[in-house]
């Protein structure tokens, strides 16, 4: 930073800082996220503003030319990033074993360093840093749309006596491609039905939320009296669907 600058100096970096905290809010808000224009504009904003003010007062009127070391004006900045990381932190939620918010507290994180620097007149490096985070947060997010992610679902089936078995259903499943994690099998109506009950894995695109056509299949079978496909929002341990009814 030099140690005097002057307004339209000051005014340079507040446009820089505003154009690119909109720019990032853009794209989040354009997905529905919860850091928006207004967030990462006034984030943003505040990170350049502690920069230009201990820019301000590096300013040494009166003093030795390296007296302003002794201010120790970069507590202002730090002090900004670590009120951050509560703000961050606070994005943050857990349910269960999903973990959502992440991205936003990251970029949360991220426009606060990019507001240091365009406050504290580091203008290409700036640049340069919103150019690389608009790639990711566009770029890679075709990209992800394209990687297959592993989800989890309860598969549970009654059926009767002549219908299929825990091996059949297992195989069916496998011809589809899933892989069952765990299987089990209870008795009702004193043994004349079966309540088939199996929680499986496998590797979809994003965007494929359809009931897969397995299951569809599997209900068009006539020894099967009930059937019930319940998809996992996390990744952790199955947890027990509604029971069904024989």
């Amino acid at each position: 930073m030099p140690p005097v600058i002057g307004w339209p100096e000051v005014l340079l970096r507040l446009v820089l800082t505003v154009a690119a905290g909109f720019l990032i809010g853009l794209n989040r808000g354009e997905h529905g996220h919860a850091a928006g224009i207004r967030t990462t504009i006034l984030v943003c904003l505040a990170a350049s503003l502690s920069m230009i003010q201990a820019n301000l007062l590096l300013e040494t009127v009166g003093k030795h030319a390296d007296s302003f070391v002794v201010l120790d004006l970069m507590r202002l900045p730090l002090g900004i990033l670590s009120g951050m990381g509560f703000i961050g932190a606070g994005a943050i939620l857990r349910r269960g074993s999903m973990v959502t918010g992440v991205t936003t507290a990251a970029t949360l994180w991220l426009t606060t360093a990019m507001g240091l620097c365009f406050g504290g007149g580091q203008i290409w490096l700036g640049l340069a840093t919103l150019a690389i985070a608009l790639g990711v947060l566009v770029g890679l997010k075709q990209f992800e749309r394209h990687l297959h992610r592993e989800r989890r679902a309860v598969l549970v089936v009654v059926a009767s006596g002549n219908g299929p078995g825990e091996a059949d259903l297992i195989a069916s499943l496998t011809a589809a491609g899933f892989k069952t994690v765990s299987a089990q099998v209870s008795y009702l109506d004193h043994g004349r039905d079966r309540r088939h009950q199996c929680t499986v894995r496998w590797r979809p695109l994003p965007d494929d939320i359809a009931t897969p056509p397995v299951v569809a299949d599997l209900a068009r079978n006539p020894g099967i009296r009930e059937i019930e496909w319940l998809p996992q929002v996390d990744l952790g341990e199955p947890r027990d669907p509604f029971p069904v009814n024989g």
